[in-house]
């Protein structure tokens, strides 16, 4: 029985400017996004006996990113029972938008599993259809996103740099965090300038846990450190190796979860899935 096994990163936003919410309540962005080393890993292969989804995380609701996007791909082609086996390094509730890239996984695993099931076109509909993230897990690397998120720039790969990941222990809720956004006061700011220093209008209303995160990583020699997305995990931006490993660890040992990772190429985030048997 054929398999495929996906790696799917994190993110971080180098830079993200929330819009004043529409008549929907939906808000545009612009962002610059950033693939990091940080990944899980979903296995899927096929299974008689309808689909299965196993995690090693306790807390994945039944109903999630990945079998949304299998509910939305059976609309374009007849899809059998699937094995769905995720092993989660990406934490809930840190803007690290692991539940879009195991999303985005399951359509680059669909593709590998089933060549021609669906063109490029219909598999960026259903990832827009899934969550404002998504379609920029299947362009990868470093992009520019405006609109909702889908609208994609693919940006030159640069490093790889060194970034440290720091998670309080809380998490945020995307929805709390932008009706928090909504009653403060802030202007819709431009694409910044090449060289200028990470932003994320949601550190204005983060917990002071997350800004105290930031604040300690840059005393530990970062040269920047910057909120993802709607939170809680901060990143920071280190010179060396060895100066991120010895801030993750530092981080760590004072109760953050922390890792030392780096930047993804837009070839090593789109790479084929591996098979398996």
């Amino acid at each position: 029985m054929r398999a495929v096994e996906v790696r799917c990163p994190a993110k971080v936003n180098l830079f993200l400017a929330v819009g004043p919410p529409d008549d929907s309540g939906y808000h545009a962005l612009r962002t610059i996004f950033q693939a990091v080393s940080l990944s899980d890993t979903l296995r899927i292969e096929e299974h008689s006996a309808g689909d299965v989804v196993e995690c090693d995380w306790e807390g994945l609701p039944a109903e999630n990113t990945m079998t949304k996007t299998l509910r939305l791909a059976r609309e374009f082609a007849p899809i059998p029972g699937l094995r769905l086996q995720l092993e989660k390094r990406i934490p809930a509730q840190s803007g690290l938008g692991g539940g879009s890239s195991n999303a985005a996984g399951v359509l680059r695993a669909l593709r590998a599993l089933f060549p021609g099931f669906i063109d490029t076109r219909d598999q960026r509909e259903i990832a827009i259809a899934v969550g404002a993230d998504v379609p920029f897990f299947l362009v990868g690397g470093r992009a520019r996103g405006e609109g909702y998120g889908e609208r994609l720039t693919p940006l030159p790969d640069r490093g790889p740099d060194w970034i440290v990941l720091a998670r309080p222990e809380i998490g945020i809720s995307t929805p709390e965090a932008y009706r928090r956004l909504d009653a403060a006061c802030r202007e819709w700011r431009a694409f910044p300038k090449e060289g200028e220093p990470p932003f994320n209008d949601f550190e204005a209303v983060a917990p002071p846990e997350c800004r105290a995160a930031a604040a300690r990583l840059v005393s530990l020699g970062a040269r920047a450190a910057c909120l993802c997305g709607s939170g809680s995990a901060v990143f920071a931006e280190f010179e060396t190796e060895g100066e991120a490993v010895q801030a993750a660890e530092t981080m760590a040992i004072e109760g953050h979860r922390a890792w030392a990772v780096t930047t993804l190429s837009r070839a090593e985030c789109l790479a084929v899935p591996s098979s398996v048997m």
